[in-house]
């Protein structure tokens, strides 16, 4: 209509989000994004990417891991899971090693700078998530780990 002002266009703030809000994917999503960025900006000095934060994590709590393990915990196809263990090995953080009990195994293992990059990453991720999380006491925030972990399985979680 002539002579009529439109209203400002809303901001992500302003907007209604009601019909997203009550589904859990919504709230999941949002969380992830916030977590992603908390996570980029603490490891961005280590140049560290998440899929390779939990692989090394992996690998640092499992020995006798192997690439088939590795992508099937993290849901990384085999080529993409071969390519990512490629560069760790090209950065010096992994090696592939031959299983001494099955010659035709080969089981991923830290370097020594991997490991040194797994000490320094772990005390990052003890103190990181914190200032995000905030709002969540402590328990909330070990229900809320469980409850996601549920979600993620399909099956009650193991403490």
């Amino acid at each position: 209509m002539p002579g009529t002002v439109a209203p400002p266009p809303a901001s992500a703030d302003t907007l209604d989000q009601s019909r997203l809000t009550h589904l859990v994917g919504y709230a999941a999503s949002r969380a992830a994004i916030t977590m992603k960025r908390v996570f980029a900006r603490n490891f961005e000095p280590l140049d560290l990417k998440v899929v390779e934060f939990s692989i090394l994590m992996l690998v640092a709590a499992n020995p006798q891991v192997n690439q088939k393990q590795l992508g099937e915990a993290l849901d990384i196809s085999a080529p993409n899971m071969a390519v990512t263990l490629d560069r760790l090995v090209e950065r010096g953080w992994v090696e592939r090693v031959r299983s001494t009990k099955d010659r035709r195994a080969m089981h991923i293992h830290l370097t020594a700078s991997g490991q040194d990059l797994v000490e320094r990453a772990e005390a990052i991720a003890a103190t990181m998530e914190a200032p995000a999380l905030r709002a969540l006491s402590a328990a909330e925030r070990a229900l809320l780990i469980e409850l996601l972990m549920k979600v993620a399985t399909g099956r009650p979680v193991k403490r």
